[in-house]
């Protein structure tokens, strides 16, 4: 499939860094370093602008090494980008970790994968269909 996309900082596009990876990295595109503090949020700038086709989402996701190292996630993980929005993308980190983290120009700082989705049309209804599980939710099955 092919994306149109607008790359207005001075990194390479997001790429597929194995043969299998479902996510591409993103990069940060700032001017001078940022230190997120402990518990802190902040929205990190791309420089990416992406156009989807309808039916699909980009999912901005954390980086598994920026979270087990440094306890850096995303926020509202995952962002969605939808098929609609045309405006930069950014990414809305979080340092959950007790120390300052200082992310630069061109860090890797999330992951990006595009995702096909279904638009539903809701059905009213008075029962479901009953199932083994029935309502069984949160700790259902033990430890």
């Amino acid at each position: 499939m092919n994306i149109k996309i607008i790359n207005k900082s001075a990194h390479a596009l997001p790429q597929y860094e194995t043969a299998h990876a479902a996510g591409m990295d993103m990069r940060a595109f700032i001017e001078s370093e940022i230190t997120i503090k402990p518990l802190q949020r902040i929205l990190v700038p791309t420089g990416l602008y992406i156009e989807l086709p309808v039916g699909y989402e980009a999912q901005i996701r954390p980086r598994s090494g920026l979270a087990y190292k440094h306890g850096i996630s995303i926020v509202n993980s995952p962002g969605t980008i939808d098929a609609d929005y045309r405006g930069e993308i950014k990414v809305l980190l979080v340092n959950l970790s007790d120390a300052d983290f200082v992310i630069k120009d061109g860090d890797r700082i999330a992951q990006m994968v595009i995702a096909k989705h279904e638009t539903i049309a809701w059905e009213a209804v008075e029962s479901l269909s009953d199932t083994a599980r029935g309502e069984g939710g949160y700790g259902h099955t033990g430890k």
